[in-house]
């Protein structure tokens, strides 16, 4: 969507958390193919795609849960999905919370570099505007966790998003790649991993395993890699549980 398009009142919160949310460096970006390319990233809580709809380069759409965009769910996504693992004793505040939101949250979604995702039969929504997009030379961003352990950095990915690339084969005839991206908020920077590319003569369901497992591993090398950081996890649980990124490490 095009500056122009964009709410008066986006464009006044966009300029608002530019000026107080500090900027990103994005690291290896060499590792960023010319061809449109589906990146997929640990979702840090909002630090993920807050960070790369302000700062990640280019063309982009990042996938957000459809409910968000949606002013007659909201409130009941926001509620079970966000603040689960708030204490009994302060839920009725994130209750009202959730329905305070609602015209913010539509404000947003529906203005920013989105697409929505969904989980019934609107799901073919999601993959049609994202093929449209590669086609225009958009990149994909993806945060694909979900509530299940994996390790210390990540949470375990959901599996169906790797079929964007088979839609994609089959509209244009190439093997779209899969980019790691590493979002860590404590260092203010992003780290994007080498690719890896979709292979459509492999049975998809082998091709959602290995894509994934090498997104995961090259995301923990990465995050491993580095000086000794908080790790923001996906879960909205109390900082007090946070790890840092060396194995066994909790914050201090």
């Amino acid at each position: 969507m095009s500056n122009s398009k964009k709410s008066t009142a986006f464009r006044i919160l966009r300029r608002l958390v530019l000026t107080f949310y500090k900027r990103y460096e994005l690291v290896g970006i060499e590792n960023l193919p010319k061809e449109p390319a589906i990146i997929v990233g640990n979702h840090s809580q909002m630090h993920g795609p807050l960070a790369c709809e302000l700062f990640f380069p280019g063309e982009r759409r990042i996938w957000c849960a459809g409910q968000m965009m949606n002013a007659d769910e909201v409130q009941d996504y926001a509620y079970h999905d966000f603040w689960p693992y708030k204490p009994k004793y302060i839920q009725w505040f994130y209750k009202l919370l959730s329905y305070a939101i609602v015209p913010l949250s539509v404000c947003i979604f529906n203005n920013a570099h989105t697409i929505g995702v969904y989980h019934d039969t609107r799901i073919i929504s999601t993959f049609r505007n994202t093929i449209r997009a590669m086609e225009n030379g958009e990149n994909i961003i993806i945060f694909p966790e979900h509530d299940q352990s994996y390790n210390h950095i990540l949470c375990d990915f959901q599996t169906k998003f790797v079929d964007t690339a088979r839609f994609y084969y089959k509209k244009t005839g190439k093997d779209a790649p899969f980019v790691p991206l590493y979002i860590a908020p404590k260092l203010k920077k992003m780290y994007l991993g080498k690719p890896i590319f979709f292979d459509h003569e492999t049975p998809i369901e082998q091709e959602r395993n290995r894509i994934c497992s090498y997104l995961m591993e090259q995301i923990t090398d990465i995050a491993c890699s580095l000086p000794e950081h908080t790790v923001v996890p996906y879960l909205n649980i109390s900082p007090k549980l946070y790890h840092t990124n060396i194995a066994g490490g909790h914050e201090t």
